[in-house]
């Protein structure tokens, strides 16, 4: 509903917006400029959305046969000591843990239309615990901060889309945006552990934690020193390998199961393709609406406006540019996309607007979706601090891609 009232304000705002500049301006060129834009930003996202369909159909394909060789439960298994820790509520051996920790598993490793249904069956088993129906439990609150937290290894939408938009290396954002993942996730969990009164500090949680910050910390200070031009070099040299030893390591297991890696992969990479062709309108409506809203001009008000009060406060103004991107991702997935393909489109997807836009996008999650989807799922009216919790990750995370965009690109 919060995507339906924001996509028809772009088209009201800019006709007003080109009214005012025909009668009082005397711009009888603005109507033209917004229909040419409007039918090329069309054309545009069909194409975007066509050469998605290569990486996608590969990358899905490669997920299933780690999907159907057992990976997905073995990282459930492996995540499955930290996740008890954070649930309390759930009783030792109830079907709950097993979807919540399914659907972070499937979450991680991208698997974006599998984390959905389980992410649907883990909140159907939490209601069972619930007392009160009606309202959210303090173990459905945690799962959903964490999902809108949205924790993700590998960001596959997005490099799909740079690699669409042309950027050199699409992958250069894999590290920025592990890191930046990683920093919103775990401040929603402790928004929530904080209202919950759950201590972090036992052993699993730490040696999770630990883990990452270390990983996080061993990064910058093997990349901190080093010229933007070296910290591109290496980052795209890293998130390559890993890249690719994900997918050796989902074939070459599948392959030690005994499953046919071949039809595993068919199957997989026709669900790219659905997927694919799927996000046309979505990605074309988006477009098309932001397209009159820049061809009006009323965009770069908005920009400008928001770096007229950064510069006032000292600061570089260059950032300004990704922020309706991180705005807009708490509304919607598909908005948020279509902003960041803007980005690139306007700035190029290698410019550091175009970088940090993708990884502010690989960085949070759509918190008002969620908490519609899920808690809808199962009827819940009163969702508590549940919202306020996601969008503090959200917000965290949204200034914590800036940071690690300058970091890794300035």
């Amino acid at each position: 509903m919060a995507l339906n009232y924001v996509w028809i304000s772009f088209f009201i705002i800019s006709f007003i917006v080109a009214l005012i500049k025909l009668i009082f301006f005397g711009d009888t060129l603005v109507f033209t400029a917004v229909m040419n834009g409007m039918f090329d930003s069309a054309k545009t996202g069909a194409e975007i959305s066509l050469g998605l369909i290569g990486i996608m159909t590969f990358w899905l394909g490669i997920l299933k046969v780690g999907e159907n060789a057992g990976m997905i439960a073995m990282f459930a298994r492996a995540v499955n000591p930290f996740f008890s820790k954070l649930f309390p509520g759930i009783p030792k051996g109830h079907p709950a843990s097993g979807s919540v920790i399914m659907n972070f598993s499937a979450n991680m490793l991208g698997l974006d239309n599998a984390a959905t249904p389980m992410g649907l069956k883990a909140m159907k088993d939490l209601q069972d615990l619930n007392p009160v129906k009606d309202t959210a439990s303090d173990s459905q609150i945690m799962f959903l901060v964490l999902n809108t937290a949205g924790l993700t290894i590998i960001p596959t939408s997005v490099i799909a889309l740079r690699m669409a938009n042309g950027a050199a290396n699409p992958a250069d954002i894999f590290i920025p945006s592990l890191i930046g993942t990683f920093i919103s996730f775990v401040s929603g969990m402790i928004a929530v552990a904080l209202y919950q009164k759950i201590n972090l500090f036992k052993l699993p949680i730490l040696i999770f934690i630990g883990g990452f910050v270390a990983l996080m910390f061993g990064l910058y200070s093997w990349l901190g020193g080093m010229p933007p031009q070296q910290i591109e070099i290496y980052t795209s040299l890293l998130g390559g390998i890993i890249i690719f030893s994900i997918i050796t390591l989902f074939v070459g297991y599948g392959a030690i199961k005994k499953i046919n890696v071949y039809e595993a992969f068919i199957d997989g990479a026709k669900e790219g393709f659905k997927t694919s062709v799927m996000i046309i309108p979505f990605l074309i409506a988006i477009l098309v609406a932001i397209s009159a809203f820049r061809a009006t001009g009323c965009m770069d008000y908005l920009v400008n406006g928001i770096g007229s009060v950064v510069a006032a406060c000292g600061l570089d103004t260059s950032f300004v540019p990704a922020l309706p991107v991180g705005i807009m991702k708490t509304l919607s997935g598909s908005g948020a996309r279509g902003l960041m393909v803007d980005v690139m489109t306007t700035y190029g997807p290698d410019s550091f607007q175009g970088r940090l836009a993708s990884i502010i996008q690989g960085s949070t999650e759509t918190t008002f979706y969620v908490l519609a989807v899920y808690f809808g799922s199962v009827n819940i009216k009163r969702p508590r601090y549940a919202l306020t919790c996601g969008l503090i990750a959200d917000l965290v995370g949204l200034v914590a891609a800036i940071f690690i965009a300058y970091i890794f690109f300035k």
